[in-house]
């Protein structure tokens, strides 16, 4: 209800840290009302898979550094790059479906394939989370091997279903919304 309180000043600050994720503050009574939103609560809503995380902001040791971490942990984008921190939040989606990218983020061709991954993620919003799997990254080569690949596979797009832990896996030449589409639809039939 303060929009100077001391937790709104800690609000703004994570707001800052990043300036790629959109922020409101609000104390209307309508709108926390409508969003089920407890005063001194911060929400995280997540397009990709319309759930919603909230953090209680009356634990006076919540400052802007962990409002910070509970949304490096919690959001999910159109596409979620994977790494330790977007773990959890990938392991607590909604979406049981997960369609990953495994590509080398340093290649010359990651930026044209991940403009066509993110066109086909848009196709696919809310049955199926896209995640991309940077393979530069060591800690990532467990993923590598889990789908059985070798690198010199790469790239690649593995679907993965948790709760059977069904799974397919298709190496590619090129990324293309095509392929990508084609791909989701055969394993969702």
């Amino acid at each position: 209800q303060e929009p100077e309180s001391p937790e709104a000043f800690q609000f703004r600050l994570a707001a800052g840290r990043m300036p790629e994720v959109p922020f409101g503050l609000s104390t209307s009574p309508a709108v926390l009302s409508h969003y089920g939103v407890a005063a001194n609560t911060v929400t995280l809503f997540r397009r990709v898979d319309n759930d919603r995380r909230d953090l209680d902001m009356n634990s006076k040791d919540v400052d802007a550094e962990k409002m910070t971490r509970f949304i490096r942990i919690n959001e999910l984008r159109l596409v979620t790059e994977y790494n330790p921190v977007t773990a959890v939040g990938v392991m607590q989606s909604s979406l049981q479906l997960h369609l990953l990218l495994i590509t080398d983020k340093m290649s010359p061709k990651h930026p044209e394939r991940m403009r066509r991954y993110q066109v086909a993620a848009e196709l696919f919003k809310g049955k199926i989370l896209f995640i991309l799997v940077d393979i530069s990254l060591k800690s990532n080569e467990r993923i590598v091997s889990f789908f059985k690949l070798k690198k010199s596979q790469l790239p690649a797009l593995a679907i993965f279903h948790a709760p059977d832990e069904e799974q397919d896996v298709l190496t590619l030449d090129e990324v293309s919304v095509e392929h990508v589409q084609d791909f989701c639809n055969r394993f969702l039939q």
